[in-house]
């Protein structure tokens, strides 16, 4: 059976402990999820959980892993986030050739749990030619081929379409085998999580925190945020009190002072006597010291904290998008898809949809073309690939400052104060935008979107690379925004909370 027993897992790099002294044992069939912010160790936490091996090179550990012995021991299965290399250009017989299976039978039977057609396993097509769909399942078909009593899957929900993802969901829940799995996509946890590991960093990113939960993933978020909630009200209801006992303070001691100054010299006695009470305010400023060190603080934790869009300038119902493409076409000439029509006005808030390839992105890019130059109003896009905008060499705050043309120092300090909102290290400020994870570059999209004060948000994919504790704070701040909103989305919280509008798209022609 698998467990760990006091683990620690530290990176080598720059030293930061990932997991301290951590222990579990899942249930045998259990679906635990692994969530938190990206570079918490999720990642690290698998593969090390599947063959230490895959961390040696940046990760030491201490601890127990143990996968047991004889009729109780374990074989996991690990897929990792992203696929193998050299696997989309293998033919797919060739691909699956590897695993670890010599019945056809059983493995008919695994092609059809998966909702294949046996007969592809022996296809000659390459397996990079495939849906995003479709490459998980041969993915997970070779994976499933070892016999696995334990599956380890980090992130198989990336850039899944919507009817892949409901597919997968479904898939999980059924699967008769203990899962750890990590995924940003709420709705796929809340369907499918029995249980949930949370990994942490707190104190400005210098303490790992683990939480484990035996309930479901919404359980587990509604009860967190309740603590939340409680601890920012209590801490501000200490704060209240203790501002009020301040105040009462500081009349005494002004009244004492008064009368200390006040007091004539022919009266000696009464100058002891003030002196002695001055002396019982001072010891009573000392303890206010004391109790204002032992104020409840707010629980510590890694939700954001970004800052919401200013007004717009843009009036509601504004002629903003007039869209009639009898054709839209990818950059090699296809044809994706025909009679594209929007019309869209100020305020309102579209999503558009529809399965991988069946170009999205491609009229998202299309739109941006039409609106980042208009100036009659001011348009922000994010591209779904981060690289199309940022810099990769500049560090964050000289981003932000070269991307709004102000260099004041108070610009910078406000930057600073903006990045540390949304859990950014000082060290993490300085460093090459190309060095952080996708979701502290996403962050950084929005907090440039902001500071330009936009009227539209052009946003392709925008929660894909968030944690599910991050991807509520932006969909009420996209929700809230008061301008026009044109987003592509698979995110299904996303779509619910935020479209108003939908432009659905189907398969590509």
């Amino acid at each position: 059976m698998l467990t760990c027993q006091n683990l620690t897992l530290t990176h080598k790099a720059d030293g930061r402990v990932l997991v301290r002294d951590f222990s579990f044992t899942p249930r045998r069939g259990e679906h635990v999820a692994i969530i938190g912010e990206e570079g918490n160790g999720k990642s690290t936490l698998l593969r090390l959980l599947h063959d230490p091996a895959l961390v040696a090179d940046y990760a030491s550990w201490s601890g127990t892993v143990s996968k047991g012995s004889g009729a109780d021991r374990s074989v996991t299965a690990y897929l990792p986030q992203e696929p193998e290399p050299a696997m989309a250009a293998l033919p797919v017989y060739e691909y699956l050739s590897t695993a670890d299976a010599d019945d056809p039978g059983a493995m008919a039977a695994l092609a059809d749990s998966l909702a294949l057609d046996y007969g592809l396993c022996w296809s000659e097509r390459a397996v990079g030619t495939f849906s995003g769909g479709e490459q998980m399942k041969l993915r997970l078909l070779r994976l499933l081929a070892s016999s696995p009593d334990v599956l380890l899957l980090d992130e198989p929900s990336n850039d899944l379409d919507l009817p892949a993802l409901v597919w997968l969901e479904e898939w999980i829940a059924a699967r008769p085998e203990t899962i750890l799995f990590i995924s940003h996509d709420e709705t796929l946890l809340e369907n499918t999580a029995e249980a949930v590991i949370h990994l942490e960093q707190i104190l400005r990113k210098t303490e790992p925190r683990v939480t484990v939960s035996r309930t479901g993933y919404r359980e587990y978020a509604e009860r967190r945020l309740g603590l939340i909630e409680r601890s920012v009200q209590q801490a501000k209801n200490d704060r209240a009190a203790f501002e009020r006992k301040l105040e009462r303070y500081r009349h005494i001691y002004e009244r004492v002072h008064h009368e200390q100054n006040a007091i004539s010299r022919q009266n000696p006695s009464g100058g002891r006597l003030l002196k002695k009470k001055m002396h019982t305010v001072k010891a009573m400023e000392h303890r206010f010291e004391r109790e204002r060190e032992n104020l409840t603080q707010k629980m510590d934790a890694e939700e954001q904290v970004m800052i919401d869009f200013p007004p717009v300038k843009v009036p509601r119902g504004k002629g903003i998008l007039d869209l009639d493409l009898p054709e839209l076409c990818a950059p090699d000439g296809r044809v994706l898809q025909r009679n594209v029509r929007m019309t869209v006005t100020g305020g309102e808030k579209w999503v558009i949809t529809g399965p991988n390839g069946c170009g999205k992105t491609t009229l998202m890019r299309e739109i941006a073309v039409r609106l980042l130059d208009r100036r009659d109003l001011t348009a922000v896009y994010m591209p779904q690939n981060y690289a199309d905008q940022l810099d990769p060499a500049s560090d964050p705050v000289t981003y932000l400052r070269a991307s709004v043309g102000d260099w004041s120092e108070p610009m910078a300090v406000k930057i600073r104060t903006w990045l540390g909102s949304v859990k950014f290290t000082h060290e993490e400020m300085g460093r090459p935008i190309g060095e952080l994870s996708g979701g502290q570059r996403a962050k950084l999209c929005f907090l440039e979107m902001i500071l330009k004060c936009p009227d539209v948000l052009l946003l392709d994919e925008p929660t894909r690379n968030l944690s599910p504790m991050t991807a509520p704070v932006i969909r009420r701040i996209v929700t809230d925004f008061g301008g026009t909103v044109i987003a592509v989305s698979h995110d299904r919280k996303f779509i619910e909370e935020v479209g108003e509008e939908e432009l659905a798209f189907g398969n590509a022609e």
